[in-house]
């Protein structure tokens, strides 16, 4: 799977997803992270993207023209690398406060988009006319405001590629995650039983299959 970020600090990514299983998942081809400066696109002389709202208020607004011209350009890039591509194919998706909210469903939809495009806002907010017309969907991961998308786009990555077939070194850690049927994950516990006081339940030593399965079940919420 392909995931496209149109951001102004694509520094903040490199790291996280040369690491742990993101970083083994694209070393094993199984999913790329493509970074897209959005400064590159501006056509303003000193690479600015954002500008003050109309109607006044604080703050500055990220404008159309340089998202625009990005997006073209990565689904131009896309069509002529994969000549058979469709526009169901690729999907975009805008990340701001406003949004929708991002949970594990939103995740098992996007996993089956071959490319991803997320589209970071910063400063005031994105000018309307993105979220209007060249983004399908505006996602937030929260009901609380960041400083920009990047945050999120991380979020959105991780949640996705976790669902994508070889990406987990166990098959078995899908079956049992979190929110996979729409409850909380059972507790877990390792060495050593005992800590201080505190000691591990002791149906998980009892070596009972079924009884727990039965505890485990019980205790999800």
């Amino acid at each position: 799977m392909n995931f496209h970020i149109i951001t102004i600090f694509p520094e903040v990514f490199e790291k996280y997803f040369e690491v742990g299983v993101l970083g083994r998942a694209q070393k094993e081809g199984k999913i790329k992270v493509n970074l897209y400066n959005l400064r590159d696109f501006s056509k303003d002389k000193h690479k600015k993207v954002d500008d003050t709202p109309y109607g006044g208020g604080p703050g500055m607004v990220m404008g159309i023209q340089p998202i625009f011209d990005c997006l073209e350009s990565i689904k131009n890039k896309i069509k002529k690398d994969e000549e058979s591509i469709t526009d169901e194919s690729i999907k975009t998706v805008l990340l701001s406060a406003k949004g929708k909210k991002f949970n594990q469903k939103k995740a098992g939809e996007y996993k089956k988009t071959k490319h991803l495009i997320l589209i970071c806002g910063r400063y005031e907010g994105v000018d309307e006319r993105v979220a209007e017309n060249l983004a399908q969907e505006e996602i937030s991961i929260g009901e609380y405001v960041l400083s920009g998308g990047e945050i999120p786009a991380m979020t959105v990555i991780d949640a996705v590629s976790r669902l994508i077939p070889g990406v987990l070194g166990n098959a078995d850690s899908l079956d049992s995650e979190t929110y996979n049927e729409e409850m909380t994950d059972f507790p877990v516990y390792t060495k050593p039983d005992k800590f201080g006081e505190w000691e591990v339940p002791k149906v998980l030593l009892s070596g009972n299959h079924e009884e727990i399965a039965k505890w485990r079940k019980e205790k999800r919420k």
